[in-house]
């Protein structure tokens, strides 16, 4: 959420670390991005589902007219893996609901499974992805969007591993008792508190991943330092395109994942590719935190969306992304590093009506294949982009796991 298999590691030529090479050899483009995207695992490591029905129920087992994930379309979209984010807002610390409200997030999800096990299954490793996909099922494995249900105790972090909790956004929209948000000029920690490093170290024993996107740029260098295992971004773009975001990960903090052997999956939502939509959101978010305030009675939802409309009224239309502005993250990143530490953190859900044009719910993966195959990427390169990047990474983490156990 966005206010704002084991595969094994291959060693890239440099003309791949370079960039994508010219593939003149390729079929059609859109009947390529849909055979690709059928045949091959995609992973998508955010997308806010549980919360968005938490705050408007629906069966997301059938076909929807709202919202940016249900099974036809993510079914039609090649999607095999959706990490779905169990998301806590960054108020609810200070009263003290976070574990209250992760622990029915992560019911909601169970009992999606419980009642479509046709469709969809949980998964707690890189096997049960693998084992899943060949039974044609969608596995929604859960990732945790702010560690603020942890609480301050150690032993809530190993509950949460055991409900199945396979990655922790450190933190969200504010510094908590954890880390240092990227959003929050309160850096209360100077990066992380000392509790923080203690969750980082548990993490990797464990077999979480550790998510940094959200984190303060100190923060980030502290746990880069830190861990034992690669590390995740699991929604975030190129501070490159929109210079100055913190929420984007810079080229030195990039380099740094990508030496750590981790990934960065790209973020869709339109403030995360461009500057135009950048500088628009940040302005709209900021009267937004002020026009709230004496509307208690409105959800988080029918606040953006009634304040958006206000908005656009005043201050003219979203300048919304497109695909190519997508495709030009992954590109930066794989001239920056290669294209084996990318993959994609969609935020479906999460950003809001925010996506770029092109890419506006889940059945739009083979949009994005098209473009890769349009801009001269190779089958075996998209299928890194598409899921083997994360899948690596995962195994990774749970391999240390493993092994200190």
């Amino acid at each position: 959420m966005t206010r704002f298999i084991a595969v094994a590691t291959l060693l890239l030529p440099f003309a791949t670390a370079c960039g994508p090479t010219p593939n003149s050899n390729v079929a059609d483009p859109a009947d390529e991005g849909v055979r690709i995207a059928k045949n091959h695992i995609i992973v998508d490591t955010h997308i806010d589902v549980p919360y968005r029905l938490q705050e408007k129920p629906a069966d997301v087992s059938v076909a929807l007219d709202s919202g940016d994930f249900d099974y036809p379309r993510a079914a039609a979209g090649g999607l095999n893996v959706a990490f779905m984010s169990i998301y806590t807002p960054a108020d609810l610390e200070e009263l003290g609901e976070s574990f209250e409200v992760a622990e029915s997030l992560i019911d909601m999800v169970n009992d999606l499974v419980a009642t479509s096990p046709d469709k969809f299954a949980i998964a707690l490793n890189p096997a049960d992805v693998q084992q899943q996909f060949e039974a044609g099922l969608i596995s929604l494995p859960l990732g945790m969007e702010n560690g603020s249900p942890i609480d301050g105790d150690l032993d809530k972090l190993r509950y949460f591993y055991g409900r199945g909790i396979r990655y922790i956004t450190l933190t969200h929209g504010k510094s908590n008792h954890i880390s240092d948000s990227s959003y929050d000029d309160n850096k209360r920690w100077q990066g992380l508190s000392e509790f923080g490093v203690a969750v980082v170290k548990e993490m990797n024993r464990l077999g979480i991943m550790v998510d940094i996107s959200h984190v303060s740029d100190e923060a980030f260098w502290q746990v880069i330092r830190l861990t034992d295992v690669p590390l995740i971004a699991s929604h975030s773009s190129a501070r490159h395109f929109t210079p100055g975001f913190e929420r984007n990960m810079s080229d030195e903090m990039i380099k740094a994942l990508a030496k750590n052997g981790g990934v960065i999956m790209i973020n869709f939502g339109s403030a995360f590719l461009t500057a135009e939509a950048e500088a628009y959101s940040t302005a709209r978010w900021a009267a937004e935190d002020e026009w709230k305030l004496d509307k208690p009675e409105l959800s988080d939802s029918e606040v953006s969306e009634q304040h958006n409309a206000i908005w656009a009224e005043e201050h003219g239309p979203f300048p919304y992304a497109d695909i190519s502005d997508v495709l030009d993250h992954i590109d930066h990143v794989v001239k920056l590093v290669g294209v084996a530490h990318v993959g994609i953190g969609s935020d479906f859900d999460g950003v809001g009506d925010s996506l770029p044009v092109g890419l506006q719910d889940v059945a739009a993966y083979p949009n994005l294949v098209k473009g890769l195959l349009a801009r001269g990427y190779s089958e075996a390169e998209i299928r890194k982009i598409l899921g083997e990047n994360l899948l690596r990474t995962w195994s990774a983490v749970e391999k240390h796991a493993t092994a200190g156990s």
